[in-house]
């Protein structure tokens, strides 16, 4: 029989990583024969997180094939997913985003919830089960909600995020605070980067209304490291909608510190994504105040607009 292999969403996150590696732990304690891998390398932020509890990052796979047993964190959409995923056999789906083009030839267990993050989750299936957190794996889970939280400042972040939070910190003895700012600030360098790699570092395909579009996010420091590459960035974006024939892409330089979003949005309907927001683009770009979450403040009003 296959290994089953657990995996969050293409161009990985912190929290579709760590859910992946605490799943696993969880998985192979309870006797089962799974692997964390990912579907993309680790970035920055995450990789702090490894390297501060002494984690190596899973191995990265470009694809899975038919038959495939899977386990779905983090995401359920299937252009999020492995290519070949549709005719992969989904075991289980552990998300906390909304459901979309999902579909499966068989029963499974599908546990979406609406939190912060994955991760909260995987806490609580931990403590449904009685099964010990190790301090590693408190780690993992503690990270996780910190990005996806912003470290308590996106509106997506529940009491239920806060709270354990608070009980994993305590378990990886870690200074949630301290700790929660060097991790984020690890993610925020943009200088060493090219352009390419800002927009694909976590970057997500949405299909709506028979619209493709693309909605990239990237935490800074300092907006004006990205914004001032202007011209490459337009460059780059601009092939990238011709390469993947996308109606538009949506990039979202968000600043840790100020709470506050500049995003630069282009492809032919780039202009109703600005009207998703009641806002005109000047020079391909826009100024969202107090925008920080993709899941919950950028993409439903987007959603709503294209579906008029």
């Amino acid at each position: 029989m296959d290994k089953i292999l657990i995996f969050g969403h293409r161009n990985p996150d912190s929290d579709s990583i760590c859910s992946s590696i605490v799943y696993n732990n969880l998985k192979r304690a309870q006797g089962m024969d799974t692997e964390a891998v990912a579907l993309g390398e680790v970035n920055d932020e995450t990789r702090y997180a490894l390297n501060y509890f002494g984690l190596d990052a899973p191995r990265v796979i470009d694809g899975v094939k038919e038959g495939q047993p899977v386990i779905l964190v983090d995401h359920n959409e299937r252009q999020q997913s492995a290519p070949g995923i549709e005719k992969a056999k989904i075991k289980e789906v552990i998300d906390h985003h909304k459901v979309a083009n999902f579909e499966t030839s068989s029963p499974l267990y599908f546990r979406a919830e609406p939190l912060g993050c994955t991760s909260t989750i995987m806490k609580k299936i931990y403590d449904e089960q009685e099964v010990d957190i190790n301090k590693k794996m408190a780690g993992m889970m503690l990270s996780a909600i910190i990005s996806d939280s912003l470290l308590f400042k996106s509106p997506t972040c529940t009491l239920q995020d806060k709270l354990a939070a608070e009980e994993l910190a305590a378990i990886a003895g870690v200074n949630l605070e301290e700790y929660g700012i060097a991790m984020l600030k690890a993610g925020a360098n943009t200088k060493d980067k090219s352009i390419k790699e800002l927009i694909g570092l976590d970057a997500k395909e949405f299909d709506i209304n028979n619209k493709k579009l693309v909605i990239a996010q990237i935490n800074t420091v300092d907006t004006k490291e990205v914004t001032e590459r202007v011209e490459e960035l337009e460059k780059t974006i601009s092939t990238d909608i011709k390469e993947r024939n996308l109606d538009a892409f949506v990039f979202v330089i968000t600043n840790i510190l100020t709470s506050n979003s500049e995003v630069l949005v282009m492809g032919e309907d780039k202009d109703k994504v600005a009207k998703a927001f009641s806002k005109t683009l000047i020079n391909n770009f826009m100024t969202l105040e107090g925008v920080v979450s993709r899941k919950k403040q950028i993409v439903p009003p987007i959603t709503e607009e294209f579906n008029k």
